[in-house]
C-alpha cells in the first residue's frame, strides 16, 4: 500500500462479516488505506481476553487497492496483537474498533471487546477509537452514522491523541442526530445479569441477560444523557486506571 494516505487498522467484536464493520469500511474507503484483522465470528462481551492455551490462526479474505481483509481465529485483542505484530507492514496512524451493534457506553466499557480493540491500541501508543450505535440487530441501519465516523476521524488524525488515551463514540438509535458531546462515563451497573434455564436433566444452568441501572439519569454531562437526547457521545477514555486520590491519602496511612 502506498504510503499518501494514512493508514489504519480496523478490527471489532461481531465478527470481519458484521454489517457495522463494513459500513465502516465504506465511510472511511476514501480516506485512508485499511487493513481489516477481524475475528472470524462474533466475540461480544471479549473485553481484553486474549488466547494462551491454542494456536491463532488468520488468513486473508480479499485483497484490492487500499484495502485488505483478513479473519482470525482469536479474540478482538488478538487480532489486534496479531495485525500489529505480524500482518500490518508498518505502524498504523490510527486503530478503530467498530461499527458494534450494540452500546458501549458507561460500565459497558469494560465489558465491550470492541473497546477491547481500542484499549490494545491505546496501549501501543497509536491513536485508537471505538464506535458503536445502540442497535443490536444484525441488520442494523448505520448510514447516518457515516459522516460522523468520518468527521470524528479526520478531526482525530489532524489533533491526535495524548499517549494513553483513546475515545469511545456511541450513536443513539436515531436519524435525527442532534450533533456531539463531550461527555463522561455514567454512573451505573448491569443488575439482575442472570436467568435460570429449564434444564430438562440438570439444574445451575443460567442465561446471561441483566437490566443497566443509571444512577444518574438527569446528569447532564454524562454519556447516557447524551444518548438519551439524541447527541453522539464521544467519551475520552484512559486506560490508567490508578486512584491517584486515594494513593495520596494511602501515603498517610498505618502499615505497621
Amino acid at each position: 500500500m502506498a504510503n499518501s494516505k494514512p493508514l489504519i487498522l480496523l478490527s471489532n467484536d461481531d465478527g470481519y462479516q458484521a454489517k457495522g464493520i463494513n459500513e465502516l469500511i465504506k465511510a472511511l474507503r476514501d480516506e485512508a488505506d485499511l487493513v481489516v484483522v477481524a475475528p472470524d465470528g462474533p466475540r461480544s462481551g471479549a473485553s481484553g481476553a486474549i488466547t494462551s492455551s491454542v494456536p491463532v490462526h488468520y488468513e486473508m479474505v480479499s485483497k484490492e487497492e487500499g484495502l485488505v481483509v483478513y479473519k482470525c481465529s482469536g479474540t478482538p485483542v488478538d487480532s489486534t496483537k496479531l495485525a500489529l505484530h505480524t500482518i500490518v507492514g508498518r505502524t498504523p496512524d490510527m486503530i478503530i474498533g467498530g461499527i458494534n451493534h450494540g452500546d458501549n457506553s458507561s460500565v459497558n466499557v469494560h465489558y465491550s471487546g470492541t473497546m477491547g480493540v481500542v484499549i490494545e491500541g491505546c496501549l501501543k501508543g497509536i491513536p485508537s477509537i471505538g464506535f458503536s450505535l445502540c442497535n443490536h440487530a444484525a441488520d442494523a441501519d448505520f448510514s447516518f452514522t457515516l459522516p460522523y465516523v468520518k468527521s470524528i476521524v479526520k478531526t482525530t488524525l489532524a489533533n491526535g491523541l495524548p499517549y494513553g488515551t483513546c475515545l469511545n463514540v456511541n450513536f443513539p438509535d436515531t436519524k435525527e442526530l442532534k450533533g456531539i458531546r463531550i461527555c463522561r462515563q455514567t454512573d451505573g451497573v448491569w443488575i439482575n445479569e442472570f436467568a435460570e434455564c429449564n434444564h430438562p436433566r440438570h439444574n445451575g444452568y443460567y442465561w446471561l441477560t441483566g437490566s443497566y441501572k443509571n444512577y444518574e439519569p438527569n446528569v447532564e454531562d454524562t454519556d447516557h444523557w447524551a444518548l438519551d437526547h439524541g447527541y453522539v457521545a464521544i467519551t475520552p477514555t484512559k486506560i490508567d486506571v490508578t486512584s491517584y486520590e486515594l494513593m495520596e491519602k494511602m501515603k498517610s496511612w498505618n502499615w505497621e
